[in-house]
C-alpha cells in the first residue's frame, strides 16, 4: 500500500445533517485505504465551471470497507464553499485529493491515551480511537463546544471509550465550562500517559498547556487553523506555515498541511500564530536606524 495521496472523482454516498454539523461520506477507495488516522482530505468546490480554485480541507472522521472503501467528513457550513458541499446529493461527484498530511504517532506499546476534541474537530478522533483501541490502549474523552448540538460524538465516545467527559460553555451538556476546566481532574483519574486533541486553535493552546504540567507528551490536528488560512492542501501555497520550535531549540516556520496537521503540541509557539517570528530562521531582518546607510 502506497502512502502517495491521489486524486480522484469520488461519489457522494450521503449528506445528512448531524447535530448543527453536516456528515458528508464519500466511495473513494483509493483514499479508504491509504488513509491513516489523523490525515486530511480536499476537496474541490463550486462544481466544474466554478471561479473557487481553493480547496477545502476535512479530517476524516470514519473509513469503512462499504462500497470498496468510503470516506465520511464532518464539518460546518460557514462560508459558500461548504454550503455548497451541504447541497451535494447522493451519486454526485466530488473531485478529491488525498489522504494528505502526516498522520498521529501511535505508541508502541498499550499506553492509556486521552483524546481531547472540540466542534466538528472532535470527528477525527474516533479513527484514531478504534486504532489504540486495538493496539490495547485504554481510551478516554474529552469532548467539548458552546451547546450541546455543537458537541460532536458524545453517545459514541460513551459508548466505544473507557470514560468520556463531555463540557458545554452553557451547561446545556456535561458539565459546564470548557475543556480545560476538567482536563487536570480527568488526567489524574484516567492516568492517562499521552494527549492526542483536535478542534479549535486556542482549545488546542489551553490542552497542551496542561498536558505539559503534567509531564504528558502532547499530538495536536490544528486542523481549524488549516481550515481558517485557506489552503491548497500540499504544501505549495505557503498560506498555512506557523513557528514551531525544533529539536534543537531553533524556531522553523513549517506548513500546517504538509508538515502537520498532526504536530507536536509542546513544539508549537502558540502565541506567534499568524506571525514570522524575529527570531525564526529565515525570519526579514529588521535593520536598525542607520544600519542600512553608508559607514
Amino acid at each position: 500500500m502506497s502512502d502517495t495521496p491521489v486524486q480522484t472523482s469520488a461519489t457522494v454516498l450521503t449528506v445528512r445533517q448531524v447535530q448543527d454539523y453536516h456528515a458528508l461520506t464519500l466511495v473513494a477507495p483509493a483514499v479508504a485505504e491509504r488513509f491513516r488516522p489523523g490525515q486530511f482530505v480536499a476537496l474541490a468546490v463550486g462544481g466544474e465551471h466554478t471561479g473557487r480554485l481553493v480547496r477545502r480541507c476535512f479530517g476524516v472522521h470514519e473509513v469503512k470497507s462499504d462500497y470498496g472503501g468510503t470516506v465520511e467528513l464532518v464539518f460546518a457550513d460557514r462560508e459558500p464553499g461548504t454550503a455548497w458541499l451541504a447541497g451535494r446529493r447522493s451519486r454526485d461527484q466530488l473531485d478529491l485529493v488525498g489522504p494528505l498530511g502526516r498522520p498521529f504517532r501511535l505508541p508502541r506499546d498499550p499506553v492509556g491515551c486521552l483524546l481531547v476534541g472540540g466542534g466538528p474537530g472532535a470527528a477525527a478522533l474516533f479513527a484514531l480511537a478504534d486504532t489504540l483501541r486495538r493496539r490495547g490502549c485504554p481510551v478516554h474523552f474529552v469532548l467539548g463546544g458552546p451547546s450541546a448540538r455543537q458537541v460532536f460524538g458524545s453517545k459514541m465516545a460513551q459508548r466505544i471509550g473507557d470514560s468520556a467527559t463531555v463540557t458545554t460553555e452553557d451547561g446545556s451538556l456535561g458539565e459546564e465550562g470548557a475543556v480545560r476546566d476538567v482536563l487536570p481532574h480527568v488526567i489524574q483519574e484516567t492516568g492517562a500517559d499521552v494527549v492526542y486533541a483536535c478542534g479549535p486553535t486556542r482549545m488546542l493552546r489551553s490542552v497542551t498547556q496542561v498536558a505539559s504540567e503534567y509531564g504528558l507528551p502532547s499530538q495536536v490536528s490544528v486542523e481549524e487553523f488549516l481550515q481558517e488560512t485557506g489552503a491548497c492542501g500540499i504544501g505549495v501555497c505557503m498560506t498555512c506555515v506557523l513557528p514551531m520550535h525544533g529539536e534543537d531549540g531553533v524556531t522553523r516556520m513549517v506548513r500546517a498541511c504538509a508538515d502537520g496537521p498532526v504536530l507536536r503540541g509542546d513544539r508549537v509557539r502558540w502565541g506567534d500564530l499568524g506571525t514570522i517570528p524575529f527570531d525564526a530562521l529565515g525570519a526579514p531582518r529588521v535593520l536598525s536606524v542607520g544600519e542600512g546607510g553608508r559607514r
